[in-house]
């Protein structure tokens, strides 16, 4: 289909119109995207250094790692850039491309999350199986296969969203991008987008979400079966606490944003949930991983004392 809009340009309105806050803001999201990048970029280079490291679990860890800073890196800086422009200008392409990368990352992200889950599954219930089942060329097949999935998932998005016709205005009440806000702008009919987005996207996360539920599940009650001691069971899932707590962080505003009904929520709220899943989850990712994983915290502590 050929895009027939008449709109070269949106003004990305951001997370508040009040000049005075914007230079805090831009303070306060820049400390927290430097905290991002250095934090996950920290864990990917602890995970390829350290030999203890090579296993199915830290290989998962590193491509988190790596999505998170991606993920930040295709809104926080066009944010940032806003915070003190007075034109808050984006290109149709720039749009575009903008939304692909964010659903591309996110939906990508979603299923890693769920490969993860499977991985600990793995090593507790199947442990005699587990070099066998989750060797090199599996992880890495797992790997590639979610990334090239995300890719032509968020590619579905970005080609029906860019053949609809922008013909009023081209101002996006958002700090970023997404099908929603530019739906929103579209002249003519949108269901089918819409139906993509909420049955398409829905599945992406949503099933990925239940595998990981199956996941634990499975977990608990080979656990307790086999363990029959609440004790043995806390452990064995203090292993996966950090896991859940990532997955919790992920698809609680996910889900608030594109799975629920629209219940005429405001735009304040939209932003607020936005920033949640795109800015605060990708932080605080790591942060998660070292307090709560023994390996990382030791080879973090190797890392420092080689490069000493």
């Amino acid at each position: 289909m050929l895009n027939q809009t008449s709109v070269t340009e949106f003004l990305l309105l951001g997370v508040t119109d009040v000049q005075v806050l914007q230079p805090v803001l831009f303070v306060i999201f820049l400390a927290i995207y430097i905290v991002n990048v250095a934090g996950n970029g920290v864990i990917m280079m602890v995970v390829i250094s350290d030999p203890k490291l090579h296993s199915p679990m830290y290989f998962f860890l590193g491509n988190l790692s790596c999505l998170d800073i991606c993920y930040s890196t295709v809104t926080l800086p066009k944010m940032l850039e806003n915070f003190l422009s007075i034109h808050k200008a984006i290109s149709f392409l720039g749009c575009i491309s903008q939304l692909h990368f964010f659903h591309f990352l996110g939906s990508t992200e979603a299923m890693l999350l769920a490969v993860m889950a499977f991985d600990r599954f793995v090593a507790i219930c199947k442990p005699l199986l587990y070099t066998l089942i989750m060797n090199r060329q599996v992880c890495t097949h797992m790997a590639v296969t979610i990334w090239i999935i995300g890719f032509f998932h968020a590619l579905l998005h970005s080609v029906m969203t860019s053949s609809l016709n922008f013909c009023d205005s081209n101002h996006i009440h958002h700090f970023f991008c997404d099908v929603k806000p530019l739906l929103e702008l579209a002249c003519g009919n949108t269901d089918l987008n819409e139906w993509l987005l909420h049955s398409v996207t829905g599945t992406i996360s949503m099933g990925p979400f239940s595998l990981t539920l199956l996941s634990y599940f499975y977990i608990i009650i080979y656990l307790f079966f086999k363990t029959h001691s609440c004790s043995m069971l806390h452990k064995a899932l203090s292993t996966c606490a950090s896991h859940l707590m990532v997955v919790v962080l992920f698809y609680a505003p996910v889900v608030f944003t594109y799975i629920r009904p629209a219940l005429g929520s405001s735009m304040d709220q939209e932003w607020i949930i936005a920033i949640m899943y795109s800015v605060i989850t990708p932080v605080l990712n790591p942060l998660i991983y070292t307090l709560r994983n023994k390996e990382v915290e030791g080879a973090l502590r190797r890392v420092i004392r080689r490069r000493l």
